[in-house]
């Protein structure tokens, strides 16, 4: 075997780490300045966004993303996931173009929901290329792909940062970080994807998938996990703001901590999953979410409360990914349209609590918002324990 086709795999995985980075932009940009947002328009009353308008916009971005999903998955089978790649990045593109030049909030909605439709289109191929070119190791390279996800997330959260520190504004922002999908419409355009189903095989109809209750708890795990992450990381760096009472600039440090905890959780998950059970790791994972979370939320000592914030970030991040890998495992020939809907649950927890956060916020506070978040990985916890007893006895 030649070089440079021993080199392909690896190249193509590499690729799709960046990819993967690329999709964090669209997710990621606007909760480091929700409260700029929130005083650049005026909300339904005349007065400023409200917060379960502020909320709307990462229900946008994920309903985006589900639909995405839900309408691209069954396509790449039968298109193969390359081209799909490249319209993901052309729409991310395309958002945050829209994003800086926003004349309203109306026209900010369906700019997160273009950003969350090329999110989600990279969502629905990154994960069965990688698990494709990676067959014997899926669990490691599910996290390391995921792991990507918070390396963006953390350059995201770090630009916006440093923009609010210069005061360079967030449509910007949105402009600085054009570049990165631009490149990769071009790199991914010049090399050769696998298939996505094992050769020799024929790939699991969704149908049969759905008929398949291990499959179903699967799905709801992965509502569960998407939710777990997805709620803290919109809202910490508003909750960081308005509740503790930190300067903006904090927020924004807070979400960058969040976002480097999950990225050291996936890489140590994916240097260590041979020899870690998988069903173990995210149950432990669900178990010390809920404490963190509930300390978040309620601690008097206020630097106390952000730093278990922060590490949430580290407990929650093996939920999603190791949930992908143990899925294909159990079902090797499922391909894009299994992934697709696989991504379409985890990301729907992602429309579903933020969202809740913003209502609660708005009846309540934003410290019963944050708290409800807990629910999530608590329920998650007895389903990951029914899955992992289901997988030994069918052993």
């Amino acid at each position: 075997m030649s070089l440079s086709a021993e080199l392909k795999p690896r190249l193509l995985t590499n690729l799709c780490y960046g990819a993967m980075m690329s999709l964090a932009i669209g997710v990621n940009l606007l909760p480091i300045f929700l409260v700029s947002i929130q005083s650049s328009f005026p909300g339904a009353d005349g007065t400023l966004l409200s917060k379960e308008e502020l909320g709307r916009l990462g229900s946008f971005t994920f309903s985006g993303l589900v639909a995405a999903i839900l309408f691209t998955g069954p396509l790449a089978d039968r298109y193969g996931p390359k081209v799909f790649s490249l319209i993901g990045n052309g729409l991310l593109v395309v958002g945050l173009l829209l994003t800086a030049w926003s004349p309203n909030y109306t026209v900010l909605l369906w700019a997160n929901f273009v950003l969350g439709f090329g999110a989600g289109v990279l969502d629905m191929v990154l994960s069965p290329v990688v698990s494709a070119l990676n067959p014997d190791k899926r669990s490691a390279s599910m996290n390391w792909l995921h792991s990507f996800y918070c390396v963006g997330a953390t350059l995201t959260v770090l630009a916006g940062t440093v923009a609010l520190q210069f005061n360079i504004s967030w449509r910007m922002a949105a402009l600085l970080l054009i570049p990165l999908p631009a490149v990769l419409i071009f790199a991914l355009g010049a090399v050769k994807f696998p298939a996505l189903t094992v050769e020799g095989s024929e790939r699991t109809p969704a149908r049969a998938l759905l008929k398949q209750m291990w499959f179903i708890g699967a799905l709801a795990a992965l509502f569960l996990g998407g939710a777990t992450e997805l709620g803290m990381a919109q809202w910490l760096p508003a909750y960081a703001e308005l509740s503790l009472k930190y300067p903006q600039w904090v927020g924004g440090a807070a979400l960058f901590g969040f976002s480097v905890c999950m990225a050291i959780g996936r890489m140590g998950i994916g240097a260590l999953s041979t020899r870690l059970d998988s069903y173990a790791i995210m149950a432990w994972g669900c178990g010390l979410s809920v404490v963190l979370f509930l300390v978040g939320s309620f601690c008097p000592i206020k630097l106390l409360a952000l730093t278990a914030c922060i590490l949430a970030g580290l407990t929650g991040s093996c939920l999603w990914p190791t949930m992908l890998a143990v899925t294909a495992d159990k079902y090797p020939d499922g391909g894009a349209t299994m992934f697709g809907a696989l991504a379409a649950f985890g990301n729907a927890g992602g429309i579903f609590m933020p969202w809740l956060v913003g209502i609660i916020a708005d009846h309540y506070d934003l410290h019963w918002g944050l708290a409800i978040s807990a629910m999530a990985p608590l329920l998650m916890l007895p389903l990951v324990i029914l899955l992992g007893r289901s997988m030994v006895k069918a052993s």
